[in-house]
C-alpha cells in the first residue's frame, strides 16, 4: 500500500476516534478544548485528501505540511486534556495514533521535498 493511501486511511480513522472523544468530552461539559481538538483532529484527513488531489508536487507538499501542522496541534490538545485532567479519560490510544500519524506525515513531506529538489 502506498504511503499516501495509508495516511488517508489512518487520518480518516483518527477523525472518527476524535469525533467519539469529542462526544465524551461534551457529555462531561468540556466545550472549549474539545472543540479545538475536533477542528484540528478532523482537519488532518481533510488536508490529506486535498493533497491527494493536488495539481502539482508543490501543492501536494503544502497540503501535507498543513496536515502535519494540524496533527501536531491535535497532539497538543490531547496532551493538554490529559495533563490538565479537566475530563478524566484515557488519552493513551489517541496519543499513540497521533504520534504515528505525525511520523508518517513527516516522512511524506521530507521525501516529497527531497524529490522536488532533484
Amino acid at each position: 500500500m502506498k504511503t499516501e493511501n495509508k495516511i488517508s486511511e489512518l487520518s480518516f480513522e483518527f477523525s472518527l476516534l476524535i469525533i467519539e472523544l469529542y462526544k465524551k468530552l461534551i457529555d462531561q461539559k468540556e466545550y472549549v478544548l474539545s472543540k479545538q481538538l475536533l477542528r484540528s483532529g478532523t482537519s488532518i484527513g481533510a488536508n490529506v485528501e486535498e493533497a491527494n488531489a493536488a495539481q502539482t508536487k508543490k501543492d501536494f507538499i503544502t497540503k501535507m505540511s498543513i496536515a502535519s501542522k494540524e496533527a501536531r496541534e491535535s497532539k497538543y490538545w490531547l496532551r493538554l486534556l490529559d495533563k490538565s485532567e479537566l475530563v478524566k479519560l484515557d488519552y493513551t490510544i489517541p496519543l499513540e495514533k497521533i504520534n504515528h500519524i505525525i511520523n508518517i506525515l513527516t516522512k511524506i513531506v521530507k521525501t516529497s521535498q527531497e524529490s522536488l529538489s532533484k
